[in-house]
């Protein structure tokens, strides 16, 4: 057995949301992981069910500083590494806009270092934001993006676009084997309530019996993608031979608007749900959709879960975890509907 087999995977930002439940499918797929995340923004319990696996290492870290001893003494046995460590929702990137960006560059250029002296494969998990609020639409990877690298969003937006540009370079200078996703809006269990995102809020409000806030007419569109079809995803980007080098769209081109996303997710909760309308943030996108051409022809992937299926467990989630915290039973019904 080689060691592309049978060596770690480290996966940076492993107890985030997309993290957590990438280091879920690998281990399930007999993958050997170390799991590395400073836990700013994310949360042990996201791994708990994680514990039973013998293959599996957590170890907390920053890698915007020294890579910690527990990771580089492991160089020899990495075989593989997915970089998704940086906060990822305008809330929480922006709370400290000099450490998402450090987070990044710094960080990404740490990762890149140790894939190189490793030999292992680089998957640096970019963002649509790279293209920021698009004049084309919907964006193919070719799209050179509509971005303020001034704004209160360039943290993320410009740090993002620097570390696509410090992988592709490692590659041009065949220093390591390079992959790159850019991953549009993807949502479900294992998000944090407090994140800001328009599905952890709309959720979260309506289990409080809340009126949902809707930032500007509500006419502004998005794609959503299931955190389980991102995860895959990822994992068939890791694994494919590229012959180009070229970053990959990850994300669901179904677009609805966020108005429509209301109806949707009162029909799951089966209650009418009252809205409040605020000024649209600063740089905020009007429309985002993937074009996921490339992804179809080169993974042979696209997004499987239906949005109502997975709002329905996405809302099942977040409910059981409210009632937890709370320590009260369910009362909560989730419908088909929608």
């Amino acid at each position: 057995m080689t060691r592309q087999e049978d060596g770690w995977t480290l996966v940076a930002g492993g107890a985030g949301f997309i993290g957590s439940h990438l280091c879920r499918t690998l281990l399930e797929a007999g993958e050997r992981v170390l799991c590395l995340d400073n836990l700013q923004t994310a949360r042990l319990s996201n791994l708990d069910a994680l514990s039973e696996y013998p293959g599996f290492r957590f170890v907390r870290g920053d890698i915007s500083q020294a890579l910690p001893v527990a990771i580089t003494r492991e160089t020899g046995a990495i075989a593989r590494i997915y970089n998704l460590a940086c906060a990822a929702s305008p809330v929480l990137y922006q709370a400290d806009p000099e450490h998402t960006m450090l987070t990044n560059v710094v960080g990404t250029d740490r990762l890149l270092r140790l894939a190189e002296q490793a030999g292992a494969r680089f998957l640096q998990a970019s963002t649509s934001e790279v293209y920021g609020d698009p004049d084309v639409h919907p964006q193919p990877e070719a799209y050179r993006g509509n971005v303020s690298c001034t704004g209160p969003r360039a943290c993320y937006d410009e740090g993002k676009r620097a570390a696509e540009t410090l992988a592709f370079d490692f590659a041009r200078g065949r220093r390591a084997d390079v992959r790159v996703a850019r991953i549009f809006n993807t949502y479900g269990p294992h998000m944090r309530m407090d994140d800001g995102r328009v599905v952890s809020n709309f959720i979260c409000q309506i289990l409080a019996g809340e009126p949902l806030t809707i930032y500007g007419a509500g006419s502004q569109t998005r794609s959503f993608c299931y955190v389980e079809d991102t995860v895959d995803a990822l994992i068939r980007l890791m694994r494919a031979e590229m012959r180009e080098l070229v970053p990959v769209n990850i994300g669901n081109p179904h677009e609805i608007t966020i108005a429509e996303l209301v109806e949707t997710l009162g029909a799951i909760a089966a209650r009418s749900v009252r809205v409040t309308h605020r000024d649209l943030p600063v740089d905020d996108p009007e429309r985002r959709r993937p074009d996921i051409a490339r992804a179809r022809a080169l993974l042979g992937w696209e997004p499987a879960t239906p949005l109502s299926a997975g709002l329905r467990q996405t809302f099942a989630w977040f409910a059981a975890e409210r009632r937890a915290l709370a320590g009260v039973p369910p009362v909560v019904r989730v419908t088909a509907a929608g």
